[in-house]
């Protein structure tokens, strides 16, 4: 039988030792990531769409974005082939939430998509419309 002894000092310098280890390849990763992500687009510079409240939109319904900038912003109504049905509202919108009011009474039942359009993006979300 084989019998080993550890010393304390010994183990404590193992624990230390990948201690270390780890905390230098955590800063590395941390230095690679912030590198890699110089080239990222500055959030503030867009608007963000958020989908509807319910999944099925009937009735009058709401579209809701908020903007960190001033914003000159196109909101439209696509069909299914994401060819443009309507736009629902042009302006200029401050820095904040913003809702927009769709009445879908008018539409026929189906796939659209409600887009928001600014010189510098364009994004859509995808919405059912099943009135009556």
């Amino acid at each position: 039988m084989i019998l080993m002894t550890y010393s304390y000092g010994k183990v404590a310098v193992g624990v230390l030792f990948v201690s270390l280890a780890l905390l230098v390849l955590i800063i590395a990763y941390r230095k690679l990531l912030a590198y890699l992500g110089k080239g990222n687009p500055v959030r503030e510079d867009y608007c963000v769409l958020y989908s509807l409240e319910q999944p099925i939109a009937s009735g009058e319904i709401e579209i809701y974005f908020t903007t960190e900038q001033p914003k000159h912003v196109f909101i439209e109504l696509l069909n299914s082939d994401l060819s443009v049905h309507s736009i629902i509202k042009e302006g200029d919108f401050g820095i904040g939430g913003h809702i927009v009011r769709l009445n879908t009474i008018s539409l026929s039942n189906g796939e659209y998509f409600f887009c928001l359009r600014t010189d510098n993006q364009k994004t859509m979300k995808k919405m059912v419309v099943k009135n009556g």
